[in-house]
Protein backbone atom coordinates (compact mmCIF):
# COMPACT_ATOMS: atom_id res chain seq x y z
CA UNK A 1 0.00 0.00 0.00
CA UNK A 2 1.51 3.52 -0.82
CA UNK A 3 1.71 5.95 1.65
CA UNK A 4 1.64 8.88 -1.17
CA UNK A 5 -0.94 10.19 -3.04
CA UNK A 6 1.21 11.72 -5.23
CA UNK A 7 2.47 10.35 -8.70
CA UNK A 8 4.75 7.47 -7.98
CA UNK A 9 8.49 7.35 -9.12
CA UNK A 10 10.27 4.27 -10.01
CA UNK A 11 12.79 2.36 -9.09
CA UNK A 12 15.22 0.83 -11.99
CA UNK A 13 18.02 -1.83 -10.65
CA UNK A 14 21.38 -1.89 -11.59
CA UNK A 15 24.42 -3.85 -10.67
CA UNK A 16 27.71 -2.51 -10.86
CA UNK A 17 30.82 -5.27 -11.75
CA UNK A 18 33.58 -3.78 -9.25
CA UNK A 19 37.17 -3.55 -10.07
CA UNK A 20 38.25 -2.16 -7.34
CA UNK A 21 36.82 -4.09 -4.63
CA UNK A 22 38.61 -7.15 -5.39
CA UNK A 23 41.21 -8.38 -3.15
CA UNK A 24 39.72 -6.84 0.20
CA UNK A 25 40.33 -8.90 3.00
CA UNK A 26 36.58 -9.81 3.75
CA UNK A 27 36.19 -11.11 0.49
CA UNK A 28 32.76 -9.82 -0.17
CA UNK A 29 30.92 -10.20 -3.71
CA UNK A 30 32.30 -7.66 -6.06
CA UNK A 31 28.99 -7.52 -7.95
CA UNK A 32 27.11 -4.70 -6.66
CA UNK A 33 23.12 -3.83 -6.95
CA UNK A 34 21.93 -0.33 -7.16
CA UNK A 35 18.77 0.68 -6.98
CA UNK A 36 17.74 4.50 -8.65
CA UNK A 37 14.79 6.12 -7.88
CA UNK A 38 13.59 7.87 -10.91
CA UNK A 39 10.58 10.45 -10.67
CA UNK A 40 7.29 10.03 -11.84
CA UNK A 41 7.68 11.73 -15.86
CA UNK A 42 11.38 11.37 -15.82
CA UNK A 43 13.43 8.80 -17.15
CA UNK A 44 16.68 10.64 -15.23
CA UNK A 45 18.22 12.34 -18.48
CA UNK A 46 19.29 16.16 -16.72
CA UNK A 47 18.56 15.38 -13.44
CA UNK A 48 20.62 16.29 -10.57
CA UNK A 49 21.78 13.12 -8.80
CA UNK A 50 21.44 12.08 -4.68
CA UNK A 51 23.14 8.97 -3.62
CA UNK A 52 22.10 7.42 -0.22
CA UNK A 53 24.66 6.29 1.99
CA UNK A 54 22.52 3.95 4.73
CA UNK A 55 23.96 3.19 8.18
CA UNK A 56 25.49 0.45 9.31
CA UNK A 57 24.11 -2.86 9.19
CA UNK A 58 21.91 -1.95 6.11
CA UNK A 59 22.29 -2.09 2.53
CA UNK A 60 21.16 0.51 -0.03
CA UNK A 61 18.28 -1.63 -1.01
CA UNK A 62 17.09 -1.79 2.48
CA UNK A 63 15.89 2.81 1.96
CA UNK A 64 13.38 1.33 -1.23
CA UNK A 65 12.21 -1.50 0.00
CA UNK A 66 8.17 -1.33 1.95
CA UNK A 67 8.66 0.13 5.15
CA UNK A 68 5.38 -0.35 7.87
CA UNK A 69 4.05 2.97 9.27
CA UNK A 70 6.50 5.03 7.81
CA UNK A 71 7.69 6.01 3.94
CA UNK A 72 10.70 4.63 2.48
CA UNK A 73 12.66 7.01 1.03
CA UNK A 74 11.25 6.84 -2.46
CA UNK A 75 7.81 7.31 -1.19
CA UNK A 76 9.21 10.04 0.56
CA UNK A 77 10.73 11.86 -3.09
CA UNK A 78 7.36 11.29 -4.16
CA UNK A 79 5.76 13.60 -1.46
CA UNK A 80 8.53 15.78 -1.63
CA UNK A 81 8.74 16.35 -5.48
CA UNK A 82 4.66 16.12 -5.80
CA UNK A 83 4.24 19.15 -3.02
CA UNK A 84 7.04 20.90 -4.74
CA UNK A 85 8.91 20.91 -1.49
CA UNK A 86 12.35 19.78 -4.05
CA UNK A 87 13.01 20.09 -7.55
CA UNK A 88 13.44 16.46 -9.16
CA UNK A 89 16.12 14.38 -8.79
CA UNK A 90 17.66 11.02 -9.47
CA UNK A 91 18.81 9.49 -6.33
CA UNK A 92 20.73 5.98 -6.62
CA UNK A 93 21.11 3.37 -3.22
CA UNK A 94 24.34 1.59 -3.81
CA UNK A 95 23.98 -2.25 -2.20
CA UNK A 96 27.52 -1.48 0.32
CA UNK A 97 26.92 -4.04 2.92
CA UNK A 98 29.94 -5.93 4.33
CA UNK A 99 30.88 -9.26 5.63
CA UNK A 100 31.31 -7.08 8.58
CA UNK A 101 28.19 -5.79 8.78
CA UNK A 102 28.52 -2.53 6.95
CA UNK A 103 30.31 0.24 5.40
CA UNK A 104 32.23 3.74 6.33
CA UNK A 105 32.80 4.51 2.76
CA UNK A 106 36.66 4.91 2.94
CA UNK A 107 39.39 3.07 1.35
CA UNK A 108 40.66 -0.02 3.47
CA UNK A 109 42.42 -2.98 2.78
CA UNK A 110 40.52 -4.83 5.07
CA UNK A 111 36.93 -3.88 3.95
CA UNK A 112 37.94 -2.61 0.53
CA UNK A 113 38.27 0.82 -1.48
CA UNK A 114 34.28 1.67 -0.90
CA UNK A 115 35.36 5.63 -1.70
CA UNK A 116 36.73 4.59 -5.31
CA UNK A 117 33.79 2.04 -5.73
CA UNK A 118 31.57 4.98 -5.27
CA UNK A 119 33.14 7.62 -7.08
CA UNK A 120 34.97 5.77 -9.80
CA UNK A 121 32.52 2.81 -10.80
CA UNK A 122 29.21 3.45 -9.18
CA UNK A 123 28.10 6.69 -9.92
CA UNK A 124 29.94 6.87 -13.39
CA UNK A 125 28.45 3.85 -14.14
CA UNK A 126 24.23 5.68 -12.83
CA UNK A 127 25.48 9.04 -14.76
CA UNK A 128 26.60 6.94 -17.73
CA UNK A 129 23.04 4.89 -17.54
CA UNK A 130 21.02 7.74 -17.22
CA UNK A 131 22.01 11.17 -18.33
CA UNK A 132 21.87 12.17 -14.66
CA UNK A 133 24.30 13.71 -12.34
CA UNK A 134 27.60 15.29 -13.51
CA UNK A 135 29.78 17.89 -12.29
CA UNK A 136 28.40 20.15 -9.78
CA UNK A 137 25.21 18.27 -9.64
CA UNK A 138 26.27 15.51 -7.42
CA UNK A 139 25.31 15.38 -3.36
CA UNK A 140 25.95 12.56 -1.25
CA UNK A 141 23.69 12.13 2.01
CA UNK A 142 23.55 9.44 4.86
CA UNK A 143 22.71 8.93 8.39
CA UNK A 144 24.90 7.94 11.03
CA UNK A 145 27.82 5.31 9.39
CA UNK A 146 26.07 6.75 5.96
CA UNK A 147 26.01 10.20 7.92
CA UNK A 148 29.80 9.53 8.75
CA UNK A 149 30.34 8.42 4.59
CA UNK A 150 28.97 11.97 3.33
CA UNK A 151 30.79 14.02 5.47
CA UNK A 152 34.11 12.27 5.06
CA UNK A 153 33.56 12.43 1.39
CA UNK A 154 32.69 16.07 1.80
CA UNK A 155 35.93 16.52 3.50
CA UNK A 156 38.02 14.50 0.84
CA UNK A 157 36.36 14.91 -2.70
CA UNK A 158 34.63 18.32 -2.72
CA UNK A 159 35.88 17.98 -6.56
CA UNK A 160 33.77 15.37 -7.04
CA UNK A 161 30.24 15.75 -4.85
CA UNK A 162 29.02 19.35 -4.93
CA UNK A 163 26.62 18.88 -1.89
CA UNK A 164 26.26 17.14 1.15
CA UNK A 165 24.14 15.83 4.21
CA UNK A 166 25.26 14.38 7.95
CA UNK A 167 22.43 13.00 9.58
CA UNK A 168 23.66 11.64 12.91
CA UNK A 169 27.35 10.98 11.90
CA UNK A 170 30.23 9.31 13.78
CA UNK A 171 32.61 11.94 14.80
CA UNK A 172 34.36 13.03 18.04
CA UNK A 173 35.66 9.34 18.21
CA UNK A 174 36.83 9.01 21.94
CA UNK A 175 33.24 9.62 22.56
CA UNK A 176 31.41 7.25 19.96
CA UNK A 177 33.69 4.66 19.90
CA UNK A 178 35.58 4.47 23.00
CA UNK A 179 32.68 3.65 25.23
CA UNK A 180 32.57 0.15 23.74
CA UNK A 181 35.47 -0.54 24.34
CA UNK A 182 34.68 -2.62 27.72
CA UNK A 183 32.30 -4.65 26.49
CA UNK A 184 34.09 -5.67 23.17
CA UNK A 185 36.97 -6.74 25.61
CA UNK A 186 34.54 -8.74 27.84
CA UNK A 187 33.18 -10.75 24.93
CA UNK A 188 36.43 -11.51 23.16
CA UNK A 189 38.28 -12.30 26.77
CA UNK A 190 35.58 -15.37 26.88
CA UNK A 191 37.02 -16.49 23.43
CA UNK A 192 40.74 -16.37 25.26
CA UNK A 193 40.90 -12.99 23.48
CA UNK A 194 41.21 -14.34 20.11
CA UNK A 195 38.84 -12.26 17.46
CA UNK A 196 38.94 -14.93 15.09
CA UNK A 197 37.44 -17.08 17.56
CA UNK A 198 34.81 -14.74 18.31
CA UNK A 199 34.17 -13.89 14.98
CA UNK A 200 33.84 -17.48 13.79
CA UNK A 201 31.27 -18.18 16.64
CA UNK A 202 29.08 -15.39 15.74
CA UNK A 203 28.87 -16.41 11.92
CA UNK A 204 27.84 -19.59 12.98
CA UNK A 205 25.42 -18.25 15.68
CA UNK A 206 21.34 -18.81 14.87
CA UNK A 207 20.86 -15.32 15.63
CA UNK A 208 23.24 -12.86 17.52
CA UNK A 209 23.21 -13.15 21.19
CA UNK A 210 22.93 -9.70 23.12
CA UNK A 211 25.45 -7.27 23.33
CA UNK A 212 27.18 -8.76 20.41
CA UNK A 213 26.56 -5.95 17.85
CA UNK A 214 28.50 -3.52 19.52
CA UNK A 215 31.15 -6.02 19.30
CA UNK A 216 30.95 -6.18 15.44
CA UNK A 217 30.84 -2.18 15.09
CA UNK A 218 33.58 -2.20 17.03
CA UNK A 219 35.73 -4.64 14.76
CA UNK A 220 34.12 -2.91 11.53
CA UNK A 221 35.47 0.36 12.70
CA UNK A 222 38.55 -1.39 13.04
CA UNK A 223 38.74 -2.91 9.80
CA UNK A 224 37.86 0.37 8.38
CA UNK A 225 40.27 2.86 9.91
CA UNK A 226 43.31 0.72 11.21
CA UNK A 227 43.63 -2.94 9.01
CA UNK A 228 45.79 -5.16 10.01
CA UNK A 229 47.41 -7.10 6.67
CA UNK A 230 48.77 -9.89 9.10
CA UNK A 231 45.78 -9.84 11.28
CA UNK A 232 42.38 -12.11 11.14
CA UNK A 233 40.44 -10.52 8.23
CA UNK A 234 42.66 -7.06 9.52
CA UNK A 235 41.06 -7.05 12.75
CA UNK A 236 43.28 -5.79 15.64
CA UNK A 237 42.00 -2.87 18.03
CA UNK A 238 43.78 0.57 19.00
CA UNK A 239 43.35 -0.78 23.02
CA UNK A 240 45.38 -3.34 25.18
CA UNK A 241 43.48 -6.73 25.39
CA UNK A 242 43.76 -7.06 29.59
CA UNK A 243 43.23 -3.38 30.40
CA UNK A 244 41.83 -1.32 27.51
CA UNK A 245 44.26 1.66 27.41
CA UNK A 246 44.56 3.17 24.28
CA UNK A 247 47.49 2.05 22.06
CA UNK A 248 48.94 5.11 20.92
CA UNK A 249 50.12 4.61 17.43
CA UNK A 250 46.85 2.65 16.45
CA UNK A 251 44.59 4.86 17.99
CA UNK A 252 46.03 7.93 16.29
CA UNK A 253 45.38 5.61 12.58
CA UNK A 254 41.50 6.29 14.25
CA UNK A 255 41.60 9.63 14.36
CA UNK A 256 43.02 10.32 11.51
CA UNK A 257 39.26 9.45 9.97
CA UNK A 258 37.35 11.47 12.49
CA UNK A 259 35.85 14.65 11.19
CA UNK A 260 36.59 16.45 13.52
CA UNK A 261 39.66 16.04 13.36
CA UNK A 262 39.85 16.39 9.55
CA UNK A 263 38.21 19.87 9.40
CA UNK A 264 41.59 22.10 9.94
CA UNK A 265 43.47 20.32 6.90
CA UNK A 266 40.36 20.24 4.73
CA UNK A 267 38.52 23.14 4.92
CA UNK A 268 39.26 24.27 1.40
CA UNK A 269 37.35 21.54 0.28
CA UNK A 270 34.37 22.13 2.22
CA UNK A 271 33.94 25.42 0.63
CA UNK A 272 33.88 24.45 -2.89
CA UNK A 273 30.40 23.16 -2.07
CA UNK A 274 27.13 24.15 -2.92
CA UNK A 275 25.23 23.22 0.04
CA UNK A 276 26.79 21.56 3.50
CA UNK A 277 24.02 20.34 5.68
CA UNK A 278 24.42 18.74 9.47
CA UNK A 279 22.01 17.72 12.08
CA UNK A 280 21.68 15.65 15.32
CA UNK A 281 19.59 14.54 17.58
CA UNK A 282 19.63 16.45 20.94
CA UNK A 283 19.23 13.04 22.85
CA UNK A 284 21.83 10.83 20.24
CA UNK A 285 22.66 7.72 22.67
CA UNK A 286 26.03 7.44 20.91
CA UNK A 287 27.05 10.83 22.19
CA UNK A 288 27.06 11.79 18.45
CA UNK A 289 25.68 15.04 19.47
CA UNK A 290 28.48 16.57 21.12
CA UNK A 291 31.03 15.21 17.71
CA UNK A 292 28.16 17.19 16.05
CA UNK A 293 28.54 20.24 17.81
CA UNK A 294 32.18 20.46 17.62
CA UNK A 295 32.55 20.49 14.20
CA UNK A 296 29.50 22.85 13.67
CA UNK A 297 31.76 25.03 15.83
CA UNK A 298 34.69 24.12 13.48
CA UNK A 299 32.69 25.19 10.65
CA UNK A 300 31.87 28.55 11.73
CA UNK A 301 35.40 29.54 13.39
CA UNK A 302 36.64 28.83 9.46
CA UNK A 303 33.46 30.79 8.42
CA UNK A 304 32.49 27.89 6.29
CA UNK A 305 28.91 28.00 5.24
CA UNK A 306 27.20 25.21 6.10
CA UNK A 307 22.77 24.61 7.60
CA UNK A 308 23.38 22.85 11.44
CA UNK A 309 20.04 22.06 13.20
CA UNK A 310 19.52 20.12 16.62
CA UNK A 311 16.44 18.29 16.94
CA UNK A 312 14.75 16.34 20.22
CA UNK A 313 15.14 13.37 19.53
CA UNK A 314 18.08 10.34 19.43
CA UNK A 315 19.52 8.67 17.20
CA UNK A 316 17.13 5.72 15.83
CA UNK A 317 13.94 6.27 13.55
CA UNK A 318 14.59 9.87 12.15
CA UNK A 319 14.67 8.86 8.67
CA UNK A 320 12.37 12.08 8.75
CA UNK A 321 15.21 14.19 8.51
CA UNK A 322 15.67 13.64 5.32
CA UNK A 323 12.47 16.23 4.68
CA UNK A 324 14.87 19.03 5.63
CA UNK A 325 17.93 18.04 4.21
CA UNK A 326 16.80 16.79 0.81
CA UNK A 327 15.17 19.92 -0.56
CA UNK A 328 18.51 22.07 0.66
CA UNK A 329 20.50 19.49 -1.29
CA UNK A 330 18.09 19.73 -4.21
CA UNK A 331 17.81 22.72 -4.81
CA UNK A 332 21.37 23.66 -4.25
CA UNK A 333 22.43 21.32 -7.29
CA UNK A 334 19.32 22.38 -9.61
CA UNK A 335 20.21 25.90 -9.27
Amino acid sequence: MRKSSHPAGSVRRMSVESAVLAGAMLGDPTTRLVDVYLPAGHDGRGLPLLVDLVGFTAGGPAHTNWSPFRENVPERLDRLIGEGAMPPVAVAFPDCFTRLGGNQYVNSAAMGRWSDFLIGEMVPHVEAALGCGGQGRRGVFGKSSGGYGSIVHALDHADFWAAAACHSGDMAFELCYVPDMPACLRALAKCDNSIETWWRKFEAAAKPSDGAMKVVNILAMAASYDPDPDAFLGLRLPVTLETCEIIPERWDNWLAHDPVVKLAGKADNLRRLKALYIDCGADDQFNLVYGARRLHRGLDALSIAHRYEEFADNHSGVDYRMDASLPYLAAALAG
